[in-house]
């Protein structure tokens, strides 16, 4: 009888700790990652710029295209587990919701259409995040609501204003500071190959 409890909890539980994780890669990125950032912007920097001035571009992208990186990052988490003998079903679980966190993103840009009934029922049911939800990470200056995966994590950190927070305490411990996101009117003009990008999808 109490696996019956603490299974789901712990299931639950797990989801929303890739989710929360899963932001936090989101955060990191849209805060100071650049295509012109040393090493990993051409790979991290450059997509994201791209999504966040055409946010529909990202529905042409393969599974694999668009959830590589947390794939990445998932498998060394299983391969770690894996020599230290700590592999189990939690870990697994946590390593699939969040190697596939972008995937669930991409589907709160699709259309109902697009996404088919099994995806709409999921959103609809608030099993997966809503675009409704999502929609505001996009609402400028696109500060808020960085988890892709449910509606349950970002309402608790953006009232607790988390990143803010983060923000604050890595610009005044380690001198980093948010980075212009020129898709936001106040913070810049769009740099040349997103305006040729735009033109290239418009023909």
């Amino acid at each position: 009888m109490n696996n019956l409890i603490t299974l789901p909890l712990q299931a639950v539980g797990i989801v929303l700790a890739a989710d929360f994780i899963a932001g936090l890669i989101h955060w990191l990125e849209d805060a100071y990652i650049r295509e012109d950032t040393p090493l990993i912007g051409k790979w991290i920097g450059r997509p994201n710029t791209i999504h966040h001035h055409m946010p529909r571009r990202m529905t042409r992208n393969s599974w694999w295209q668009s959830n590589w990186d947390q794939l990445m990052a998932m498998s060394v988490v299983l391969v770690g587990a894996a020599i230290l003998g700590r592999l189990s079903w939690q870990l697994w679980l946590f390593a699939i919701i969040g190697g596939n966190a972008n995937e669930v993103h991409k589907w709160s840009h699709r259309t109902r259409k697009e996404n088919g009934w099994l995806i709409n029922w999921l959103q609809d049911m608030r099993l997966l995040q809503t675009p409704h939800h999502h929609a505001i990470h996009h609402t400028n200056p696109k500060e808020v609501h960085y988890c892709p995966v449910t509606n349950v994590v970002n309402p608790v950190l953006d009232t607790l204003h988390f990143w803010e927070g983060l923000e604050w305490l890595l610009e005044h411990t380690a001198g980093l500071k948010r980075q212009p996101d020129t898709s936001v009117p106040s913070q810049g003009t769009a740099p040349q190959w997103i305006q040729e990008l735009r033109r290239a999808g418009s023909r």
